[in-house]
């Protein structure tokens, strides 16, 4: 357990349409609390499973679970490495565009009709604004994520790059998965509910409401980017190191039959091939 106090709380740039998390830094670590249910064992689980993928280690952030202790409470969460420095700072999308055209992003992309020229608009814009290559293949590969994982959370706020002093842009690792596997009990997805009809339910919010309509078009313009290399024995040891004290079986195993059911549901994500992304 780690004691927080008042002056390592933040404020982060990124925005979540449920609220904000409780979030601090202390030294190079980073904590978030939960806060809408078990947000830290979604980071958790997820995190450690695309650490088993075909990206490298510097794409994504890594999450540990955490108990914090402020002001004389205890929350779970998780703790993770501070990707920012003082040369690099993280800016959200739709805070760049407002800075450079004085529009939301967000307004701008559902004002197109077509879903697929939606991805094309937001890829296509952030690199004419930042000169950044391959955003698309960016893209691609947190779509993939957010989609296998349920991450219902992915918007324009929370869709961030990194930049510098000398207004130079670069991607930063991918991060803020804790509103996948219908981690919100308090709101939308309870205890108790259906699994299977919850899963079904789930509607993403990055530019079309159904995951598997996202992931085809961002497949079909930016190839596969990922090959997903877990199993369903590592989602069991993933689970099975969660402390006792942190979330109840019941949690777990819901945990757990959502990563199940999404191997099963997508399991050509974890073949040996996969397209070469070329983009149109």
């Amino acid at each position: 357990m780690v004691e927080l106090f008042e002056k390592n709380i933040i404020e982060t740039a990124t925005r979540s349409s449920k609220g904000n998390q409780l979030k601090w830094r202390n030294g190079d670590t980073w904590y978030k609390a939960d806060y809408t249910g078990y947000e830290g064992l979604a980071e958790y689980v997820i995190s450690h499973l695309i650490a088993k993928s075909s990206m490298n280690e510097g794409e994504y952030l890594l999450y540990d679970l955490e108990k914090i202790s402020y002001k004389s409470t205890v929350y779970n969460g998780v703790r993770s490495r501070n990707f920012l420095s003082d040369d690099w700072q993280l800016i959200t999308l739709e805070r760049l565009f407002k800075s450079v055209y004085g529009r939301s992003l967000n307004s701008m992309i559902y004002k197109t009709a077509d879903k697929r020229s939606r991805l094309k608009l937001l890829v296509d814009e952030t690199e004419r604004v930042t000169g950044i290559r391959n955003f698309g293949i960016y893209m691609a590969k947190m779509i993939t994520i957010d989609s296998f994982f349920l991450n219902e959370d992915r918007h324009t706020h929370n869709i961030a790059v990194l930049v510098n002093g000398a207004g130079q842009y670069k991607t930063c690792p991918y991060f803020d998965q804790g509103a996948g596997l219908l981690s919100d009990t308090t709101m939308d997805y309870p205890l108790g509910g259906d699994i299977y009809r919850l899963i079904d339910s789930v509607k993403p919010k990055t530019f079309c409401e159904d995951f598997f309509e996202q992931l085809e078009i961002a497949e079909d313009l930016y190839g596969y980017s990922i090959r997903f290399d877990f199993s369903k024995k590592d989602v069991d040891v993933l689970l099975y190191a969660v402390p006792d004290d942190m979330y109840s079986q019941e949690i777990i195993e819901r945990v757990r039959t959502i990563c199940y059911e999404r191997i099963r549901q997508m399991e050509y994500l974890f073949g040996k091939n996969l397209r070469v992304p070329g983009g149109v």
